[in-house]
């Protein structure tokens, strides 16, 4: 017979999420994530397979605190507008969940780049479609640009979005607010 779990597995997902989120998948140790989760190994390997499976139930954890920012901005009708907005709100969610280490999505992405590990690649390349997607949306909701620009636009709004994430690890809530307003000063 099986043994019972004595945890509550959304929980200790949600730790795990916040030991990803400040010290990134490379950083974590399974001794970090023991401490944090408050269970073993074995458990840890029972339920998730291994720390990569845990790593990607933390990434749909992160995903599913994130999603009420995502459908707002997926529901907005005010272009441009929308975009800035959902830079602000991607700064905010981070001190909502209570980390302070920008986008957990955009630094998995950095750090898995150049690394051959398929399972993560491919959520955090989908992800990072989709929001140029919902860029590309909102920016054809000025009917004066070209498709060309639009792309353009778009893509300048991603490379932001990721430098919005670094900068939100170390600047100062003032300078967050200035790049914002910067990027979206001539769009």
């Amino acid at each position: 017979m099986a043994r019972q779990k004595e945890y509550i597995e959304e929980e200790v997902v949600e730790k795990a999420m916040h030991v990803f989120w400040k010290n990134g998948y490379e950083a974590t140790s399974m001794q970090m994530l023991e401490k944090e989760m408050g269970i073993n190994k074995f458990s840890i390997y029972s339920s998730f397979g291994n720390k990569n499976g845990l790593f990607l139930e933390s990434i749909k954890c992160y995903q599913k605190k994130t999603s009420s920012m995502f459908q707002k901005f997926q529901a907005g009708k005010n272009g441009i507008a929308d975009i800035k907005q959902f830079f602000y709100d991607s700064v905010n969610i981070s001190l909502e969940i209570g980390n302070q280490k920008g986008c957990l999505v955009t630094n998995t992405y950095n750090e898995f780049s150049k690394k051959e590990e398929k399972s993560i690649n491919e959520q955090m390349n989908a992800f990072m479609a989709n929001v140029k997607d919902q860029f590309i949306e909102k920016l054809k909701i000025d009917t004066l640009k070209d498709e060309e620009t639009i792309i353009k636009e778009a893509n300048f709004l991603l490379l932001a979005k990721h430098g919005l994430a670094a900068a939100s690890q170390v600047n100062s809530p003032k300078e967050i607010e200035d790049y914002i307003e910067m990027v979206f000063k001539n769009l």
